[in-house]
């Protein structure tokens, strides 16, 4: 008989009804597993289906004294014996029996089901960690320190492809009880001679990747811990407020920050108002008046909290006033407290929950709690937490719903498994302040979804401990405003990446993806780093730099871009190490549009409130806040002369539903005036000309781009209503008349009317055009008239009519320009051709408005060109500067130097800023105005 035909063991089951429904296809159900007689797997059944593999395939390996060896190569040591199990379960079990045949004492690790050929991922051990060594390796990656349940730090997980779409996952789990003639260490067995221990082998098959399997043997059979998961305790609202929480405070309840022994204050208040600024506060706070002061007398654990200063009462107010500024507060119950003052602790511990209103109970020295526990805090009040000093294994996680990963494993695996296990699960990782700089800790726990306790009984207060903090409020605002990604089964770890030594965990709910990723590149990144799949009307923003991302197609992928700073390769290996990024897919329910100042936000009402932020959102910093649907809004109101990125978030009870980000390039101008129109009039007032109604599109020109001009309106088309224009520049005269009427008299004196004698007009100047005004006086008058200056765009298109011409008149013969590039800012023109009839060419003196006829536009406009600089309405402002808009050119042309404004007289589309410092300051002898009013 041919030895694959050769069958040792068949196993066949029958279903077992589970509480969780499977997400296993029962299709693929492993009823059978056919070794040949070197205990090689030749062929699986699924269903009615035989399926055979290719090759031979060892059972599993092992290491004996630090040697690896294969189950059909083995060890002389040891004999292997393999018992496939019955069961009702919907898997395949055999129990593996190792028995040391030798006469010396040996050590037995990493059994490790199948073979490590790299085809798919597994689970081992590596190294010699005396807390740590469970390992994940990927396939052409480095291993990835992992943690598992504190039962299962030894267990072996192996996938295999048996063909093209089924694979076989198999997990081996250690029988601790099983030992005889031997002894139990963390990861080893140590057999004395003829000493025996079983491991459990589990098999199932599955489709997918590697993550699938994972997923099968951790999230669906609990690591085969369990049959069923009583899910009572989860399905429970009032506890349900845990699983949302990822900052936690222990501490003392000597702790200055606690209670001032000098002062005789308590100094909780102060303490939760700090970290509101810091960290967004603390979900949680603890305060432990027990250890390590118990048993110094007779008073037991109980005693301890009515001894505290102002007894129970004040304490009580201490967790009412937690509550108010959004900390639960958790009292400390210690188990090992038999020796003191005798009280049952059932009966204490309800007592202390009911005269401190404690929102949860710290269980010392467990990892786990009971329902005993649970029903003693429920008979109380509603709502309260075990939370457990350890991590509870897969078994024990029913009877509780939040537990921590202990900070005596210093510079934890950068991956915690036990999150997979039970996403609803609460989980904070332990991390001390006084040692060193823990962003570290900080950066793992947001890379796998849940909190951090930062643990401060221990004394010390760094200096940097602020700046820490702040870096823990950055992960924790992305975690809160994303939670319900983070507690539910959509949690897919390390998705494949294009670069080793930075990782990827993907968390799947509704309709958002979230991509928590940590890096341990010490030059930082930035580059493709995994695919994704586009879908229409949604997009990627990166979460922890701010950015709009694009999708980038390569070899028929799509990969997204992400980006983590740099830091200090002196940290290597520390708990100051790494660096994060996230990046979420979200639904597109904001659009922002940013005019130059104005900013259109059009906001689908499907959240309670918009967000936006000047610069990346902080604690620290306060969002201007608005309502759904559709807003327009002056950047320069709430954000003053602040020029970078604006994160806009749309939320839906402090849930991110989407963010976009607008950017004001720094030195970029943008308007700020606003225009205030007038009582509209029906026909002309005397001195103006009507303006037709038209479409009009709008182009400026400029010189000297050092100051940059504003590209706002640029090449836009406007329907124009008609109005009236005063049909030449405002005169000295006129000026009077309003000066007379109103006794006006700027507070900034400096240069006004400058050009008058003694508050007269010089004679034979009355209809010169009035300079030596600011913008501030032009607009008194103009208010005064019932009139108001004109923006840019009106003044244009009053002057270049829709036709655009570029000057009043038509030019017979082209004006010819000879440019000059200075440099990159700055082109001179020197214009040409131009008729002297038609207007002042720049011979440096004013005269009497209208003396110019032949200059004037169809629209019966003079003195457009060539004789003062015209103030429009349009103030514009950038990080640096604020200025007016002018346009005309004037009378003055310097021409020995280039650096000179470019005067005399200018087309009509051609623009000059008035930089502002001060009324006095701006007051030119080249600038003037004329004024519109609205049309009825």
């Amino acid at each position: 008989m041919n030895k694959y035909q050769t069958c040792f063991i068949i196993f066949s089951f029958a279903i077992q009804f589970i509480f969780f429904p499977l997400a296993v296809n029962a299709q693929l159900g492993l009823s059978k597993i056919v070794l040949n007689e070197n205990k090689q797997i030749i062929s699986v059944v699924t269903g009615d289906k035989t399926l055979s593999l290719q090759k031979p395939v060892a059972l599993l390996g092992y290491t004996i004294n630090q040697q690896q060896y294969s189950i059909n190569a083995g060890s002389s040591l040891v004999q292997v014996s393999v018992n496939f199990k019955d069961t009702v379960a919907p898997y395949v079990k055999a129990t593996v029996t190792f028995t040391n045949t030798s006469a010396d004492t040996i050590e037995l690790s990493n059994v490790l089901p199948l073979q490590r050929d790299g085809s798919e991922a597994y689970i081992t051990g590596l190294g010699s960690h005396p807390l740590s060594r469970t390992n994940l390796f990927l396939p052409g990656k480095l291993p990835v320190n992992v943690i598992v349940p504190d039962n299962a730090w030894d267990l072996g997980y192996n996938g295999f492809p048996v063909s093209a779409d089924k694979k076989l996952m198999l997990l081996s789990r250690r029988n601790r009880s099983s030992i005889k003639q031997g002894e139990r260490k963390r990861f080893e067995t140590v057999l004395y001679p003829g000493g025996s221990v079983d491991y459990i082998i589990y098999g199932e098959m599955y489709t997918g990747n590697w993550q699938q399997g994972l997923n099968l043997a951790f999230q669906q059979r609990w690591l085969y811990d369990l049959d069923t998961f009583n899910d009572s305790l989860y399905q429970r609202k009032d506890l349900q407020w845990m699983r949302h929480s990822y900052v936690l405070h222990l501490m003392d309840a000597w702790d200055k920050f606690y209670y001032d022994s000098n002062e005789g204050k308590y100094k909780l208040e102060d303490f939760l108002a700090r970290g509101k600024k810091l960290y967004g506060g603390d979900d949680v706070v603890s305060i432990w008046p027990t250890w390590p002061t118990l048993g110094l007398d007779q008073r037991n654990q109980f005693d301890l909290f009515h001894d505290l200063p102002g007894g129970i009462n004040a304490m009580q107010k201490q967790a009412l006033m937690s509550r108010k500024m959004g900390a639960r507060f958790f009292i400390c119950y210690n188990p090992w407290d038999e020796s003191t003052n005798s009280k049952n602790h059932f009966e204490g511990l309800a007592d202390l929950i009911g005269a401190t209103t404690a929102d949860g109970v710290v269980l010392d020295t467990k990892g786990e709690s009971s329902r005993e526990l649970q029903q003693t805090a429920d008979k109380i009040r509603p709502g309260v937490i075990m939370y457990s000093e350890g991590m509870a294994v897969p078994k024990d996680m029913p009877n509780i719903v939040s537990g921590r990963v202990h900070n005596a494993l210093y510079y934890p695996p950068m991956l915690n498994l036990n999150k997979l296990i039970k996403p609803e699960f609460t989980i904070f990782r332990v991390a001390e302040l006084f040692k060193e700089k823990i962003k570290r800790e900080f950066a793992t726990s947001f890379f796998n979804g849940y909190g951090t306790e930062i643990n401060i009984m221990a004394p010390g207060q760094p200096a940097w401990v602020e700046e820490q903090y702040k870096y823990l409020g950055r992960t924790s605002r992305i975690l809160r405003e994303n939670t319900d990604n983070f507690v539910n089964q959509g949690y897919t770890p390390l998705i494949a990446t294009t670069t080793d030594s930075i990782w990827v965990n993907k968390w799947e709910h509704d309709n958002k993806i979230i991509y928590t990723i940590y890096s341990t590149i010490p030059a930082g990144y930035k580059g493709n780093l995994f695919t994704v799949e586009p879908a229409k009307n949604f997009h990627y923003v990166d979460l922890w730099q701010h950015r709009l991302l694009e999708p980038v197609s390569n070899n028929n992928q799509w990969f997204i871009q992400a980006a983590t700073d740099a830091f200090n390769v002196s940290d290597m290996g520390t708990n100051n190490e790494g660096e994060v990024d996230c990046i979420a897919r979200l639904p597109i329910l904001i659009q922002a549009k940013l005019n130059g100042d104005e900013l259109t936000i059009d906001a689908a009402n499907k959240g309670t409130e918009v967000r936006m932020w000047a610069g990346m959102p902080a604690y620290d910093k306060q969002a201007v806040l608005f309502k759904p649907g559709r807003q327009k809004i002056s950047i320069s109101k709430y954000f003053g002369r602040y020029e970078g990125d604006f994160v806009i978030q749309l939320m839906k009870d402090g849930i991110l539903q989407d963010e976009t980000i607008v950017t004001i390039a720094p030195g970029t101008a943008r308007r700020v005036s606003v225009m205030q129109p007038t009582i509209p009039s029906v026909s002309a007032p005397a001195g103006m000309v009507v303006i037709p109604a038209g479409k009009f599109k709008f182009n400026a020109t400029n010189g000297d781009e050092f100051i940059a001009y504003p590209k706002q309106d640029q090449d836009s088309v406007f329907s124009m209503p008609s109005f009236f224009m005063d049909r030449y520049p405002v005169t000295n005269r006129e000026f009077k008349k309003f000066l007379d009427a109103t006794a006006y008299r700027p507070t900034d004196k400096a240069n006004f009317l400058k050009h008058w004698i003694n508050g007269t007009i010089p004679q034979g100047k009355e209809n010169f055009p009035v300079v030596y005004i600011s913008y501030e006086d032009a607009k008194v008058y103009a208010a005064w008239c019932g009139k108001r200056l004109p923006s840019e765009l009106e003044w244009q298109y009053a002057a270049q009519t829709p036709d655009l011409r570029e000057w009043p008149w038509v030019q017979q013969q082209p004006v010819t320009r000879k440019e000059e590039v200075v440099n990159a800012t700055l082109t001179v023109s020197q214009l040409q051709g131009i008729d002297s009839s038609r207007c002042n060419l720049g011979n440096g003196k004013l005269y009497t408005v209208g003396s110019y006829p032949a200059g004037a536009n169809p629209n019966g406009l003079n003195d457009l060109v060539g004789c003062v600089w015209q103030l429009t309405n349009d103030l514009y402002m950038s990080g640096s500067h604020r200025y007016i808009m002018m346009k005309g050119g004037s009378y003055f042309k310097p021409s020995s130097s280039w650096w000179y404004v470019q005067s005399g007289p200018r087309e009509l589309h051609y623009r000059q800023y008035l930089l502002r410092v001060s009324p006095g300051f701006e007051r030119n002898a080249t600038v003037g105005f004329r004024c519109v009013k609205d049309k009825k």
